[in-house]
């Protein structure tokens, strides 16, 4: 254990805080603590740090705080994390600290007096309570030791579990010692996650769940925890971090008191502390990218039963490992990077597992789940093989993103809440789609883990790929290469009809956009180009000429409260719809703006980010009415009798007039007040207008006929390759056999 402080010792200077810290301690903003430094003769002068930078006693401030009545108000984790990184102590303290938690929960009773107790009664009490718990010897529980200079971290743990975050605590406590763990290509394992790894393992051996289940990466412990929830009575696990080996003890003895757990602190494949052991299932996430994993002194270890891995895939030495540890006919689970099913280095270890029927599925994720999140990590499904057992003559191979609904804002919405580590989507249309996508998983693996033969592929999802077609020279088991994306069986005469109608609408288009460019002559102005005077969006506005709006944040209050009454359930129209010519979007998971403005026909709306296809603006007609600004618009209402809305919308987006107004390097937006509009009568703004409205239809014109003619041959590559369609002057395609191969 490591060397716990002298309680004797003389007491420690006080800890130094920054301006930062105590803007946190007494629930304000930054500002309010530099007016308080320029207002308050008595403020704490600085104790350290620099004129830019300086730093406060903390017990003076924590003293002038009381005095003022501002009190300290920190959140508890807050709390318990500004304690340990002020402390001298705080590594070593971390890792002590742990237990406490697990002993505060089991007996609440002895603490609630904690805030009045002197600290060296915190501690002793902490101490004793700690060597009560049921812990096997390795936890060495026994030989925590608490002194009073713990007692503030002591006190700070039972303000998170009084606030109900007890795994927070944990969680902060392990961060001391922990550092950035993705450097060793570590990565902690987002709870949805773990569930539908958990329930994987559940549907692989449907009779009973099972009641042993090993992890021999077990990292916080989440995929133990997971199976303890699906019904596994006792754990096992391994972790060479002994905090992490520590806080997975912890966290089961938190979320699974009922269950046994042997938790180990080594390096699962270079000293195997469970040798012996042979579970009825395994759960892992383990490191990926080690190149220092023990190559060259495990070269002959029996456990490489399909071929000894190389020293640059170290996640198909974990595979094996697995595989050791489960019973025959047991199943294992194992997120995996993309590279493991492809990296040609390995294609004999792949094609050994494939061939013993070893590898039963593999999964894929969208990006954005689980971290790393840059990419798609994939879940295997591995089976040790029975001697009795039949023979497997195909691989299950899932595409989750496609399950998922595959469109990049859903898949960004689970990034951002899977990288913490909560449930992926629970906004709404990411709920939904991370719903659908482990409900799907799972439908897919139970169907075909009952009966392999029977299984029909689903085009585009799932595959029951034939082993024949996997050995092949890549044995590559990336479900997006092996899923096919098209119904083989397709209906030629449907396919038929749709490229029909596609190239009348196309024809059809692109006849009317001829029309267009030919409507009418557009003369010279005379000798020289037209001059006028011009005022700013900004001078109209001052002049009453015109209003501008825009969708506002929420402040604080409103984050958490629906929008008013009177912007509620409408459609919104961001800068994105402007851009691309469509309407507002009516999806009713589309946040509305608190702080909004509703569309009137003949508002101009005007696109405030420059894209590669410049700024749009365009006047709101009769569809648009009703709907809602959002982020990226601006609405401009013109006074109809001095301004025509299509003039302005034609002026505002000039290019000389754009490139004056636009502010921003790497997203360049638009500032409207700047933009100069020419000040002409009304009956001529309206022939300016006029003339601008056609050129808008032109531009919409030429959109749909672009898009036609991408879609169209799309089609029919498409009808070709798959057999639905024969090029043209094969006749009808009735009874056409097909033609022989030349040599």
């Amino acid at each position: 254990m490591p060397k716990q402080p002298d309680a004797s010792a003389a007491p420690e200077a006080s800890a130094q805080v920054t301006a930062a810290e105590i803007s946190r301690l007494a629930g304000v903003t930054r500002a309010t603590v530099s007016n308080w430094r320029r207002r308050h003769a008595d403020f704490p002068t600085p104790a350290g740090g620099t004129d830019s930078s300086p730093l406060y006693d903390l017990g003076e401030v924590r003293g002038w705080l009381t005095g003022r009545g501002h009190g300290e108000k920190i959140p508890p984790l807050e709390e318990l994390r500004t304690l340990l990184r002020l402390s001298a102590h705080a590594r070593e303290a971390a890792v002590r600290l742990l237990p406490f938690v697990l002993a505060e929960r089991r007996r609440p009773d002895l603490f609630n007096a904690a805030d009045a107790l002197p600290d060296s009664d915190v501690a002793a009490r902490a101490q004793a309570l700690v060597r009560e718990l049921p812990a096997p010897p390795e936890a060495h529980f026994d030989d925590v030791t608490y002194t009073a200079p713990d007692a503030p971290l002591l006190r700070a743990i039972l303000h998170c579990i009084d606030a109900g975050q007890t795994q927070g605590a944990v969680d902060v406590l392990a961060e001391r010692e922990l550092g950035d763990e993705t450097t060793g290509g570590t990565y902690t394992t987002p709870g949805p996650v773990a569930e539908l790894m958990a329930r994987l393992l559940a549907a692989g051996s449907p009779s009973r769940y099972p009641a042993r289940v090993f992890d021999p990466a077990c990292g916080s412990g989440a995929l133990l925890v997971a199976a303890a929830r699906q019904g596994a009575r006792h754990l096992y696990g391994q972790d060479f971090v002994p905090v992490q080996a520590r806080r997975t003890l912890i966290h089961l003895g938190i979320e699974a008191p009922d269950s046994s757990a042997d938790i180990r602190a080594e390096d699962s494949l270079r000293a195997d502390a469970f040798a012996n052991l042979t579970a009825d299932g395994v759960v892992c996430n383990p490191p990926y990218g080690d190149r220092d994993w023990g190559h060259d002194e495990l070269a002959y270890d029996p456990r490489w039963a399909y071929g000894v891995p190389p020293r640059g895939d170290s996640e198909l030495a974990w595979v094996q490992h697995v595989l050791a540890h489960v019973t025959p006919g047991g199943f294992a689970v194992v997120l995996l990077t993309p590279a493991t099913a492809s990296r040609s280095l390995s294609r004999r270890i792949r094609a050994e597992l494939i061939r013993t029927g070893a590898l039963r599925a593999v999964i894929s994720l969208p990006a954005g789940v689980a971290p790393p999140l840059h990419i798609g990590l994939h879940v295997w499904v591995l089976q040790r093989p029975e001697l009795a057992a039949p023979e497997h003559h195909s691989v299950l191979c899932v595409d989750g993103a496609a399950l998922a609904g595959g469109d990049g804002k859903t898949t960004a919405r689970l990034a951002r809440t899977g990288a913490s580590g909560g449930a992926p989507g629970r906004d709404g249309a990411a709920a939904a789609a991370w719903d659908a996508l482990s409900e799907g998983v799972l439908r897919y693996w139970t169907s075909y883990v009952t009966d392999p033969a029977a299984f029909e592929d689903v085009p585009g999802q799932a595959r029951a790929v034939p082993v024949v077609d996997l050995l092949d020279d890549l044995v590559d088991v990336t479900p997006a290469r092996n899923i096919r994306t098209a119904a083989v069986a397709a209906a030629p005469l449907a396919v038929a009809e749709q490229a029909a109608q596609l190239r009348r609408e196309l024809a059809q288009a692109a006849d009317g956009l001829a029309a267009e460019a030919r409507a009418e002559e557009w003369p010279a102005s005379g000798a020289e180009a037209r001059q006028w005077r011009t005022a700013t969006l900004a001078d109209l506005t001052r002049g009453g000429a015109l209003t501008l709006h825009r969708a506002g944040p929420p402040s604080s209050k409103e984050r958490d409260t629906p929008p008013p009454a009177e912007f509620a359930n409408r459609p919104v129209l961001g800068g994105r719809d402007v851009v691309a010519g469509q309407r507002a979007t009516a999806d009713p998971q589309t946040p509305v703006p608190h702080a909004t403005v509703i569309v009137a026909e003949g508002d101009v709306l005007l696109a405030e980010i420059r894209s590669a296809h410049g700024t749009t603006a365009r006047v709101a007609d009769e569809q648009d009415s009703g709907a809602v600004i959002g982020r990226g618009v601006r609405l401009i209402r013109p006074d109809p009798k001095r301004l025509d809305a299509w003039f302005l919308a034609g002026f505002l987006t000039a290019e000389d007039n754009l490139n004056s107004a636009s502010v921003g390097t790497s997203s360049v937006q638009i500032d409207p007040s700047r933009l100069r509009i020419p000040l002409l009568p009304l009956e001529e703004q309206r022939r300016y207008g006029e003339a601008f409205r056609h050129l808008y239809g032109l531009r919409q014109a030429a959109r749909q006929v672009t898009e036609l003619a991408a879609l169209l041959p799309k089609t029919l590559a498409e009808g070709l390759t798959s057999g639905t369609l024969v090029p043209p002057g094969s006749g009808d395609g009735e009874g056409v056999a097909p033609a022989r191969p030349s040599l």
